[in-house]
């Protein structure tokens, strides 16, 4: 389903109460809703802040970066840190139905083999590792690459594909990571994520040129159902509570507010800045805090808003050479590897895309030519931590959130040695046809290459892990995905990862989204 789908969105509540109370339609809700309503039995209602996503701006791939700091965007905003030179980074979020899956750069990145072990090390659930997660992107997937039945399904919902018109850049980009002894592989989604890293074609979610989201995949084909409600340009702004247990939500819409009940559940997928928001002005969080603005606590949770981590990027930017760039793509290379020999996960990965990115400081200290091209690095497994605070008790108050973005210096490290590997590709020998004028950092080193990293470094929109999963202190939900101490309230997005996965965010928030919806089924016999 790909046009207008706005005549058939719940406009007004049919009802007060329904079993399952989904918030928020991104990469993890929008699966968690289709999933609960294919039973007819039960009634899903999918709660949405923003509005209709349906915009050239979302379907076009190559406008995808038109959507950043439009309405279809929340526009957060870091506070600034000495680690970024005193700035305030933009943190971008979707803010419209299918969430960050429908203003992301489209990349489909399913995370290292060692992603998953680490969280099925973490919660002590098997259902989280490796060769489970892969038998359900296996599931979930409908592959239109080579086949590989070890490691891609077809017919699943997610349409997942090979760059469909690679520019040559991309063949010579490939050419150069081999000439510096990063092997290639044929996608970035399989056996090259189990081991060192490696080169690939990137993955995508475009189909016959029009962006494929995870709300178009997931809800679209069934919003008619009788049992599933779509409510868009609806705040949720607070979780209620009958002792420990949810009892349903608080929303506002236009200039009404009002109370929806869950008669089973409700699933926060919010993302990582407003799920801990929505708890904490819900009573769930670090009891010091809550009473600092007046709200009644009703679960101690340290953790909330903490842990905020995500890939700080950095770019090394080329003017067009010889070869002309005819068309405008959002990225269609990437190479994972490693800072330093003897590290066996990797450490950095890049995106290569097909026009000049940097940020505004940057674009104010370096002249950007009219037509160019990126490798935009980031540092895979970051070591540095951010918080996501409240600033008073309102549902409209903002939110103060520390990225701290290169704060940790192991962090810079890795940062210094990815700009160092672009700058040997991007000047190999297979590129040169491509690679005129080296716009960006150039032959720096020390503190002054550090600057410029610094200067430029922006949020890579992966902001995930404030309300990890796991069994230690600091955790906020357990294996199942359930609130610690809490019943009938669970959390399904990107915020529940204890430590953020290599690579985009997208899909394992997909994953998420499917576990959470198999054990609320399991749960409830549905």
């Amino acid at each position: 389903m790909s046009g207008p789908i706005r005549d058939v969105l719940g406009a007004e509540l049919p009802a007060r109460r329904y079993d399952f109370i989904v918030c928020g339609s991104g990469s993890g809700g929008s699966v968690v809703a289709r999933r609960l309503a294919e039973n007819p039995a039960v009634s899903v209602l999918l709660i949405e802040a923003g509005g209709s996503d349906d915009h050239p701006e979302v379907f076009d791939p190559g406008r995808w970066t038109a959507n950043l700091g439009s309405g279809r965007d929340w526009n957060f905003q870091a506070e600034p840190s000495p680690a970024v030179n005193g700035r305030a980074v933009p943190l971008d979020m979707g803010k419209v139905l299918g969430g960050g899956s429908s203003i992301n750069a489209l990349t489909w990145a399913r995370g290292h083999a060692s992603d998953w072990d680490f969280l099925a090390a973490e919660t002590g659930d098997e259902g989280w590792s490796h060769a489970a997660v892969l038998d359900i992107y296996k599931r979930i997937e409908d592959w239109h690459g080579a086949p590989d039945p070890a490691y891609r399904g077809t017919g699943g919902p997610m349409f997942v594909a090979p760059a469909p018109v690679p520019h040559p850049l991309v063949a010579a980009l490939l050419d150069g990571a081999r000439s510096v002894g990063i092997p290639t592989f044929d996608s970035p989604n399989g056996r090259m994520m189990e081991g060192e890293g490696g080169a690939a074609s990137r993955d995508m979610i475009v189909r016959a040129g029009r962006r494929q989201s995870v709300f178009r995949s997931y809800v679209a084909p069934v919003l008619g159902r009788p049992n599933l409600t779509v409510l868009t340009e609806t705040l949720v702004t607070r979780v209620t509570f009958s002792g420990q247990r949810a009892t349903g939500v608080e929303i506002v819409a236009g200039d009404a507010s009002q109370r929806i009940e869950a008669g089973r559940e409700v699933i926060l997928s919010l993302g990582a800045i407003h799920t801990p928001k929505v708890l904490m002005q819900s009573g769930v969080g670090d009891e010091s805090e809550l009473r600092r603005f007046g709200i009644p606590v009703v679960e101690h949770l340290p953790g909330v808003g903490r842990n905020l981590q995500d890939h700080a990027g950095f770019s090394c930017v080329w003017e067009a050479g010889e070869v002309p760039l005819p068309h405008d793509n959002p990225a269609e290379a990437t190479f994972y590897w490693r800072s330093v020999a003897g590290v066996a996960i990797p450490d950095m990965f890049v995106c290569q895309l097909g026009v000049p990115f940097a940020s505004a400081e940057s674009r104010a200290a370096f002249e950007m030519p009219t037509a160019g091209w990126t490798l935009h690095g980031a540092v895979a497994r970051p070591r540095s931590r951010g918080r996501v605070c409240l600033t008073g008790p309102g549902p409209l108050d903002p939110v103060r959130i520390e990225a701290n973005l290169l704060s940790h210096p192991d962090d810079m490290a890795i940062a210094v040695a990815c700009v160092e590997l672009c700058r040997a590709i991007g000047h190999s020998a297979p590129l040169r046809p491509f690679a005129g004028r080296e716009v960006m950092p150039g032959a720096l080193e020390g503190a002054a290459l550090e600057h410029v990293i610094r200067n430029d470094s922006l949020s890579y929109y992966h902001e995930t892990c404030t309300a990890k999963m796991g069994r230690d202190a600091m955790a906020v939900v357990d294996g199942k995905l359930a609130v610690h101490g809490l019943e009938g309230l669970r959390i399904a997005d990107g915020s529940v990862l204890p430590r953020v996965t290599i690579g985009n965010t997208m899909a394992p928030c997909v994953v998420i989204g499917e576990r959470a919806a198999e054990i609320i089924r399991d749960r409830h016999g549905c």
